[in-house]
């Protein structure tokens, strides 16, 4: 009896000694040589994005304008108010939503159907395949929009005025008549090899029994596909859509390259909106506020994709 009557009062101290150990460790830890050593990185990061956001902040509240190099008077938030009531905004918004939400259904669809070919087709050469797709993604976006600007998409001399020729058809001049869907088309192109890059590479470490299994109780490709396969890219299609919505916010090379914005605010996004207004109305006091608005906008589109994707980063399957 005094054995067990020792034994169950020192049983509940154990966990309070642990427990007091690790909070005693846990200041020393934080304070320890690794902090140390982190701490100039961390000092030279701040810098690195407190400076430029100081001055872009500055700029947004003063009339800053490099004609008129004189006047810099503050102006509170009225370079704000221009900004959001420019006719370029509304158009502009738009067109980077639909840029936006267009590139990311034609990569994550057609990344996942790739993939899933890929993966269940076996023939020679496959790898060369894959190489041959996953290429486009190192191509500067500068040389790929003057490649489809060139030769794909130009009205006399272009492949695809070639094939309209060939049928009897008058050709297209995409960038003039269909300005949006032309930069989704090349933007998509650049961007489709990185999801196949994520995907391909998850569906290597789908478990191969697990699909054999289903084949001997009678499941088709179809049913493989929904069933296992995708619910397994579940956690790779969100990197992609995280990763890809991050960029494609800030498209810039291909419009400058193709339509310049063109024809009027057809095909102008919020980032060539600032580029106009900064460089080409020398209004940069307007530019810094249209600047802080896309980072906020760019700050709520992450916060939604986290809590609406982040759940599939953090599911155990």
């Amino acid at each position: 009896m005094s054995t067990t009557s020792t034994t169950s009062t020192a049983l509940p101290k154990a966990p309070d000694t642990r427990t007091s150990s690790e909070a005693d460790q846990r200041p020393r830890r934080r304070l320890g040589p690794g902090w140390f050593l982190v701490s100039p990185s961390v000092a030279l990061l701040l810098l690195w994005m407190l400076v430029p956001l100081s001055m872009t902040l500055y700029f947004s509240v003063i009339r800053y304008n490099l004609l008129y190099p004189g006047e810099n008077d503050f102006v509170g938030l009225e370079n704000f108010h221009y900004f959001l009531t420019d006719a370029g905004f509304m158009p502009g918004m738009t067109n980077t939503l639909i840029l936006v939400g267009s590139v990311l259904l034609i990569s994550v669809v057609l990344g996942v159907l790739i993939s899933a070919l890929l993966e269940a087709a076996d023939f020679a050469g496959r790898g060369i395949v894959r190489v041959l797709l996953i290429s486009p993604f190192f191509i500067m976006p500068t040389v790929s929009a003057l490649v489809w600007k060139n030769l794909i998409y130009h009205p006399v001399s272009g492949i695809l005025a070639a094939v309209w020729k060939f049928f009897g058809a008058q050709p297209v001049d995409w960038l003039a008549q269909h300005p949006l869907a032309s930069i989704v088309i090349i933007v998509s192109w650049q961007w489709l090899p990185f999801a196949i890059l994520i995907l391909m590479t998850a569906m290597q470490s789908l478990d191969q029994e697990q699909k054999e299994a289903a084949r001997l109780d009678g499941a088709g490709p179809i049913a493989i596909f929904w069933h296992l396969t995708l619910p397994h890219l579940a956690r790779p299609i969100a990197v992609v859509v995280m990763i890809e919505t991050i960029f494609l916010l800030s498209v810039f090379a291909e419009i400058f390259t193709t339509t310049s914005g063109g024809p009027g605010y057809a095909s102008t996004n919020l980032a060539y909106l600032i580029y106009t207004q900064a460089l080409l109305q020398f209004d940069v006091g307007m530019a810094s506020a249209g600047g802080l608005i896309a980072v906020v906008i760019a700050n709520i589109a992450a916060i939604i994709l986290v809590r609406m994707l982040g759940k599939n980063l953090t599911e155990k399957y």
